[in-house]
């Protein structure tokens, strides 16, 4: 993205777009060096644009204020400016930003006359609106994959296996399907086949197939023409795909999209092009397509949720990431790494101790490395002791080891269960907020049986 500001892509697209407008467009980089001056603004400057190009902007306008809005870093629009060959205009000076907030260039603009003229202006060019629109939604596209292998913390055999798969996964081109239980980091395992692969330059786009309104999920992945719906921009919208050309697409929580964009989606594979809503044009695309799931998805497919032929085709290759629980010898590692994280953004330093840390070993983590790494963070502000002990963990965590809170040759099995069956109860009441019809669903067990055993242990009260 940084880098996209003065490339010769990037100067294609400028010349091609303003070279001819009737009106005046320039670019600056991030220090106010001209990268591109249109003919319309080299007439009204009357200095040869091969002369500004590659200059400080104060050094061709000295009453020029741009530097200025590039350190502020905000829009200053319909302004006022008197150039030094004594013309008055009102002009726009509006910062371009990366993903990460920084400005990396600039956008100006002259438009002559009064306020009320500048409006009129603006209405009658509305194609440089609609080609700005477009140019954004052609930087924006510039995503990239943020983790690599080595963020993918563990020395169990399955996180080795599953390291080593995403190396290979990386050398082919092909789609990949990651599954696993919600808070294991399938997109890590994601971002990092991207950024080992030969697309890793390209750009990498996500997007939450759950988190997506079912009306408008077909908009967001292809796009829209004008007028293609009520609320629609004006100008349309390119879709997620189209961002993605020639990089990769990460559809995270494939198993919820809806059964009829699964058949559209299945011909984007198979015909390599969209069409945008609203549209009738073909437009090619070359996307490699990552896609995530907490779900079964042979059992949705079985069941007639999910379709069996685009099931085939997301999962050439497929890569299980496996839960926390089926790989505790990690656990260790993963706190002490979360523990540095917090250090780094904090400056308080915390430590667990070694039957903490043992506690930490035996829960059974339904929530993964994500419920682990809050988890960490909350004892870490909660703690007031440099040395974070088991009284300081959640009660749920500490009595997950139950075999060692009761002596069960003396009390019989009987009791030993009964026990441990109210302390479950206890425990996921006070962790899901006392909500019983989710404790039930949480644990697997009709509503009606819960609210038997929360009367046989007096938990009603609950």
């Amino acid at each position: 993205m940084d880098n996209f500001i003065g490339s010769k892509e990037f100067l294609d697209f400028c010349h091609k777009t303003f070279d001819n407008m009737p009106v005046t467009i320039d670019f600056l980089d991030e220090k106010g060096r001209m990268l591109y001056i249109n003919n319309a603004f080299a007439d009204f400057l009357q200095i040869p644009q091969e002369e500004m190009v590659g200059e400080i902007v104060t050094d061709i306008n000295p009453t020029s204020k741009f530097l200025e809005t590039l350190k502020k870093g905000d829009a200053d629009i319909a302004i006022a400016h008197k150039f030094p060959n004594g013309k008055k205009a009102i002009v726009h000076r509006i910062p371009i930003f990366n993903n990460k907030g920084q400005v990396v260039g600039g956008f100006g603009m002259i438009v002559f006359g009064e306020i009320e003229e500048v409006k009129k202006l603006v209405e009658k060019f509305d194609v440089v609106n609609r080609e700005l629109s477009l140019y954004k939604n052609y930087v924006n596209k510039f995503n990239i994959a943020k983790y690599h292998v080595s963020d993918i913390i563990g020395e169990s055999y399955r996180i080795k296996k599953s390291k080593e798969q995403v190396k290979k996964f990386s050398k082919v081109d092909l789609n990949v399907l990651v599954s696993g239980e919600s808070g294991v980091g399938k997109e890590l395992f994601i971002h990092a086949i991207q950024n080992e692969s030969k697309r890793k330059n390209q750009p990498f786009v996500t997007i939450n197939c759950s988190a997506i309104p079912e009306n408008l999920i077909e908009a967001e992945l292809f796009g829209y023409e004008k007028g293609a719906f009520t609320g629609a921009k004006k100008n349309g919208n390119i879709g997620k795909f189209e961002l993605a050309n020639k990089g990769s697409i990460f559809l995270d929580e494939i198993g919820e999209m809806p059964l009829y964009m699964q058949s559209k989606l299945l011909r984007v594979i198979q015909e390599k092009e969209i069409v945008r809503v609203g549209g009738n044009k073909n437009i090619p695309i070359d996307v490699r397509i990552f896609s995530a799931t907490n779900r079964n998805l042979k059992n949705m497919v079985a069941e007639g949720e999910f379709r069996d032929d685009l099931y085939y085709r997301l999962n050439v290759l497929s890569l299980e990431v496996p839960p926390l629980r089926e790989r505790k010898e990690d656990i260790t590692m993963l706190t002490k790494r979360f523990l540095r994280e917090f250090y780094k953004k904090s400056g308080i330093f915390r430590e667990l101790s070694v039957k903490a840390m043992e506690d930490f070993v035996n829960y059974k983590w339904p929530g993964n490395v994500r419920e682990l790494r809050n988890i960490i963070g909350k004892i870490c502000v909660n703690s007031e002791e440099r040395i974070i002990e088991e009284k300081d963990l959640p009660d749920y965590i500490y009595k997950s080891n139950y075999m060692k809170e009761y002596d069960i040759e003396n009390i019989g099995l009987e009791k030993y269960l009964n026990s441990l069956e109210k302390d479950i109860l206890k425990d996921t009441l006070e962790k899901y907020n006392n909500n019983k019809s989710l404790v039930a669903r949480k644990l697997k067990m009709p509503r009606i049986s819960l609210y038997r055993k929360l009367e046989k242990y007096n938990l009603n009260h609950k």
